[in-house]
């Protein structure tokens, strides 16, 4: 336990954003599994476009690397372009 008041505000802070970064990268990922589990290529644009929408706030937001969101974009959008 700190003993510190400065690293007793950091060990909140690291816990609050632990809370959101976690409930943030669930819906994340739940996005992507959305659209490789869509039954048919109208189901899986919707959910291509709300996971999108998600990849693109988290790589704004720091929660993932912008290039990592690309790549998993890029791959979502072949998966959507080949589905039958």
């Amino acid at each position: 336990m700190p003993r510190i008041k400065s690293a007793k505000k950091a060990m909140r802070q690291a816990r609050r954003r632990t809370i959101t970064n976690r409930a943030q990268r669930s819906a994340l990922r739940t996005a992507v599994k959305r659209v490789r589990g869509a039954a048919n290529k109208q189901e899986a644009t919707q959910a291509y476009a709300a996971a999108v929408t998600l990849l693109d706030r988290a790589a704004r937001k720091g929660l993932i690397h912008k290039n990592n969101a690309a790549r998993h974009k890029s791959r979502l959008a072949k998966y959507v372009r080949t589905k039958a």
